[in-house]
């Protein structure tokens, strides 16, 4: 059973499970579904649950690893924080301890998030670098952006992204600040690949501004 208090690592894996979990209907079971399979031991060291990791058909063809466990109390505890079953295009405000804000969105940045930079040949030595997160439900981004406003002081624009997506979006020196507090340190649990591409490009940035 997992134990309901709030830590780092308790609100990372809730950012995984806002943004790439998944409420069954019967009440009792949780699934995270991840093409990462160190996602998903992250999720399980996060939670300290043994739930070995399987595979499922996803899409045509398709199968992709996930933890699948079941758990009435955490299912209704996930419920009263805010993440519900079908919470795709209707989620929003996840009740999130301030304390833990970073960590959750660290969660959320390793589910649906990335970062990417490049080059505008408008300007010389311009190197741009954006952090984004996507999700189906415009009010989920809508609280993200004003959460992030008042603890980063850091305004990102949401736009839409097509086939019922939107997207937050933040440029280079929101993105540094955005890094500082979700890396707070060097161990945080974390999706390794994402936080690799995100220090080589502010490594990037630094060494051509």
């Amino acid at each position: 059973m997992i134990e309901l208090k709030w830590s780092s690592n308790m609100a990372y894996a809730v950012g995984l499970m806002a943004t790439d979990g998944h409420l069954s209907i019967d009440g009792r079971h949780l699934d995270l579904t991840s093409k990462d399979v160190e996602q998903l031991d992250n999720f399980k060291k996060c939670l300290n649950i043994s739930t070995k990791i399987s595979w499922k058909s996803s899409g045509y063809r398709r199968k992709c690893p996930h933890v699948q466990f079941s758990d009435v109390k955490f299912y209704r505890w996930l419920q009263s924080i805010g993440i519900e079953q079908k919470k795709t295009k209707t989620i929003g405000e996840v009740k999130i301890p301030k304390k833990y804000f970073f960590d959750f969105l660290r969660g959320s940045f390793d589910g649906d998030g990335c970062v990417y930079a490049y080059y505008d040949s408008r300007w010389v030595n311009s190197y741009l670098i954006y952090t984004q997160f996507c999700s189906a439900s415009l009010k989920h981004l809508k609280w993200l952006r004003l959460s992030i406003m008042k603890l980063l002081c850091r305004e990102g624009k949401i736009t839409y992204q097509g086939k019922n997506t939107y997207k937050l979006r933040f440029s280079k020196y929101a993105s540094l600040d955005l890094f500082k507090k979700m890396y707070y340190k060097e161990e945080v649990v974390c999706l390794s690949r994402k936080k690799i591409k995100f220090e080589k490009f502010l490594l990037q940035a630094g060494g051509r501004n």
